[in-house]
């Protein structure tokens, strides 16, 4: 009768290195190399991409003059470093020299979304672009609409509102105290 092995000659005298636990993000990226934290947490849309008619002015204008909304968007998207004529032209130029303004456009819609971690809906920003042109330009306008930024006054027009609306806070007398007669 064969003798049987005994267990330890089935084992493996080698053993693996046990993986690092890593942090994440790291604390000293390599030199020279840009890391950009990707937001975790993403969240929806305020409005759906047909609900064009939650502001029917935004959605005759895009329909006559897409160049107006993607400038006024774009503006806004761009911290104020481009202007919306100039942002208007670029998409007019663009659509009439090869009619897919999309190629402009989507990726504003990109940098938008990484802007306030907006979840990539209802399809990729390139084929949402592609397809519903005008519902998208549409779509966009009101999520700075719903975030409090006015597309139609720009970027220094935000910023003189916002300014404005912090001076009114700091001239509001403190309560319990009344002004003098």
């Amino acid at each position: 009768m064969p003798q049987a092995f005994p267990p330890q000659a089935f084992q493996n005298a080698y053993q693996a290195p046990q993986p690092q636990v890593a942090q994440f993000p790291p604390k000293s990226p390599a030199p020279g190399i840009p890391m950009q934290v990707m937001n975790q947490q993403q969240q929806g849309w305020t409005t759906g991409i047909f609900d064009c008619m939650d502001d029917p002015t935004n959605a005759l204008i895009t329909a006559l003059f897409p160049c107006v909304t993607f400038g006024q968007v774009a503006e806004i998207v761009d911290n104020g470093q481009t202007t919306c004529g100039t942002n208007g032209i670029i998409y007019g130029a663009v659509a009439f020299c090869i009619a897919m303004p999309c190629i402009v456009s989507c990726g504003y819609r990109s940098k938008l979304r990484a802007k306030y971690g907006l979840i990539e809906d209802p399809a990729p920003d390139w084929l949402t672009h592609c397809l519903f042109e005008w519902c998208a330009l549409c779509q966009e306008y009101r999520e700075l609409n719903n975030r409090g930024l006015d597309p139609s006054i720009g970027w220094q027009g935000n910023l003189a509102r916002q300014n404005m609306m912090q001076a009114q806070v700091g001239m509001v007398p403190p309560m319990n105290q009344r002004m003098m007669p």
